[in-house]
């Protein structure tokens, strides 16, 4: 199966409801490589590397994310692959 990579921005209530947590946990079970981390504006960041099916699983989650998130939008792009292994909340 061939890898890819995407890069994704969540918006909305996703700092301070365990998001980047659960991110975490759900890139690892679909056996993604990666990051995520919160960032100034109050979004969650994110980069993945995995099976185009994969990162599609991801982004449909990213949706509704955990219990406490409200996610108004997420922005999901093509990126370059970076040799990643594991899937690491930044800070």
């Amino acid at each position: 199966m061939r890898t890819t990579a995407r890069h994704f921005r969540v918006r909305g209530k996703v700092q301070g409801v365990f998001f980047r947590a659960s991110t975490q946990a759900r890139a690892q079970a679909l056996g993604l490589d990666g990051w995520v981390r919160n960032c100034p504006d109050g979004s969650v960041e994110l980069l993945a590397n995995g099976t185009a099916e994969a990162l599609q699983q991801l982004e449909d989650w990213l949706w509704q994310g955990p219990d406490r998130a409200r996610v108004t939008a997420v922005e999901a792009t093509p990126a370059p692959l970076e040799p990643l292994a594991g899937f690491a909340i930044r800070r």
